[in-house]
């Protein structure tokens, strides 16, 4: 009999998880020491100009805190885990077709490996539908908004362009949902998210989904319900860098899908021609005794030439376009984090104005604007840390992509010239 597989070595995360989250505490006096604000951005002069302080004379820096070292290293993130390290694998293949009274669905198996002590079992087997995948990365925004969560295959498609429940369309949606887990498996804190725990081991994941906001935790509350009603400054340089990278980087890689998908539209088309061209060789070769063996050879040199750009094509549309359409929605979705930081730091320099302003004498310093200053801290110091994590993740996808695509063209080239 096989001997039993060894257990994976652990990945050891759970010294991240007992690291104390700057937002996990309810008061100050829990949260030791206030992190000291840098001086990014700096208030109005009327109000700068002033010698400010706290109620309890603690001086008060009024620029809007950027993430400070000690803060990065609390929350830093292992970029480089190593398959052998690695203690969860996740998998989604087994596309199932569902036919019912009211609607017709796919549901795709999502496989589970761990040895993880969060769990309770060392493997699982669930179906899960596109509607849960959507539930899971709905909750992962609501419960860790500070962080980048991985985009989900556009659920839509065009009526009467693609058949959803087409064999192709079913293996590309299911390569990219089970990219959307690995990205979420990869990462050291979204991994040890609940939701993601229930989304791969419940086996009725509707029970959870009646339960809506209850499992919100406190630090997606204070995020979520952050009004638009205080006004950004302005933005951090760094950070405004990322919003101009983002902006340029969605613009062309919008430029770059539309002229592919232009490509593909016309080879898809010339590929009809050719199909219809060829046969007319075989008929001529029929009519032409003594030209047939040619017009055979040129019949057949099309037909070669109608695989070769039939396998190309698809492999644009199934390799090269899913990746293109992925990295837009990657980059609309740091844009919402983005906005999400702004909103915290706009709100933080509000409440640090109402401070300087009042200057009362008050023997405790406001927990509330030590509190938004850690929000800002934490918003700064996740989305650095995610930013990073999603440059090398975009340097390896579209190496990788772009050195296939020129293989492709030169094994396609390579054909139709020995044709």
């Amino acid at each position: 009999a096989a001997s039993a597989p060894k257990p994976l070595p652990s990945s050891g995360p759970k010294s991240l998880r007992e690291m104390p989250h700057p937002l996990a505490t309810s008061s100050s006096e829990e949260m030791g020491p206030a992190l000291t604000p840098s001086p990014d951005l700096l208030l109005p002069r009327s109000i700068a100009d002033k010698d400010l302080s706290l109620p309890n004379g603690t001086p008060v820096d009024t620029s809007s805190p950027a993430s400070s070292s000690s803060l990065l290293n609390r929350l830093q993130l292992d970029d480089d885990l190593d398959v052998e390290t690695r203690d969860l694998f996740v998998t989604v293949d087994d596309p199932k077709k569902h036919v019912c009274t009211m609607e017709t669905y796919i549901t795709y198996r999502v496989t589970t490996k761990t040895t993880r002590a969060e769990f309770d079992l060392p493997e699982y087997s669930v179906r899960r539908r596109y509607q849960d995948f959507d539930w899971l990365r709905n909750k992962l925004e609501e419960s860790q908004p500070t962080h980048l969560i991985p985009p989900l295959p556009e659920k839509f498609v065009v009526k009467g362009v693609v058949d959803r429940f087409s064999e192709e369309f079913v293996e590309t949606r299911r390569k990219a949902l089970d990219k959307f887990l690995k990205r979420i498996t990869d990462h050291p804190v979204l991994s040890f998210n609940e939701h993601f725990s229930i989304f791969l081991t419940a086996k009725d994941l509707n029970a959870y989904k009646k339960q809506g906001m209850a499992l919100l935790s406190k630090m997606g509350e204070s995020v979520k319900y952050v009004t638009g009603g205080y006004k950004l400054r302005s933005r951090p340089l760094e950070f405004a860098a990322i919003g101009d990278y983002l902006d340029t980087f969605s613009l062309k890689l919008g430029t770059i899908d539309r002229i592919a998908q232009r490509i593909i539209k016309e080879q898809l088309e010339y590929l009809v021609e050719l199909r219809e061209y060829g046969p007319v060789y075989s008929t001529w070769g029929g009519l032409e005794v003594e030209l047939s063996e040619p017009l055979e050879g040129v019949s057949a040199c099309i037909g070669n030439c109608c695989t070769a750009l039939e396998e190309l094509s698809e492999d644009m549309t199934e390799d090269f376009l899913p990746v293109l359409r992925e990295y837009i929605l990657y980059a609309e979705s740091m844009k919402n984090v983005l906005k999400k930081r702004d909103q915290v730091q706009a709100e933080y320099e509000a409440k640090l104005e109402a401070v300087a302003l009042k200057r009362e004498d008050r023997p405790k310093v406001p927990t509330d604007v030590e509190k938004c200053q850690d929000r800002v801290e934490c918003f700064n110091a996740d989305l650095k840390a995610d930013m990073e994590r999603w440059q090398n993740n975009k340097r390896q996808d579209f190496r990788q992509l772009l050195m296939g695509m020129a293989d492709k063209n030169i094994q396609y080239y390579e054909k139709v010239c020995v044709t």
